[in-house]
């Protein structure tokens, strides 16, 4: 993954302050329709992966997504997940990417810091 820019991921813009909840929902639908025109533009594979995982760390708040694809270096990504527990992140969520004819596409994980054992409310 080391030849993919996901410097973007850090610049996102971000909702100031607080706001309320009609704030917070206007920049979400403004991240989607970026997503949606990435894809449409067809944008590289990694840039639009991580506009999936960034859309989805803005959505669920304090975590952090990866998206792997089967040909990642699995070295790279034992790495990823060493660096993540030296951090203080646990993977609460991990699930496979399969398209409809059973390929299996890749596989996303999600990381947070609990300071508890996590609820099964948070894994939905």
């Amino acid at each position: 993954m080391n030849e993919y820019d996901f410097g973007s991921r850090d610049r996102a813009q971000k909702p100031q302050g607080h706001g309320n909840f009609d704030e917070k929902i206007q920049y979400l639908l403004g991240a989607e329709e970026q997503l949606l025109q990435s894809i449409s533009a067809r944008a590289p594979l990694p840039e639009v992966l991580n506009g999936i995982c960034s859309a989805l760390d803005r959505q669920i708040g304090n975590v952090v997504s990866l998206i792997s694809l089967p040909g990642d270096d699995a070295s790279e990504l034992a790495a990823i997940a060493m660096n993540a527990a030296l951090f203080g992140l646990h993977t609460f969520c991990s699930a496979g990417l399969v398209a409809e004819n059973d390929e299996v596409l890749g596989s996303l994980e999600c990381t947070a810091a609990f300071h508890e054992a996590p609820l099964p409310a948070n894994f939905n």
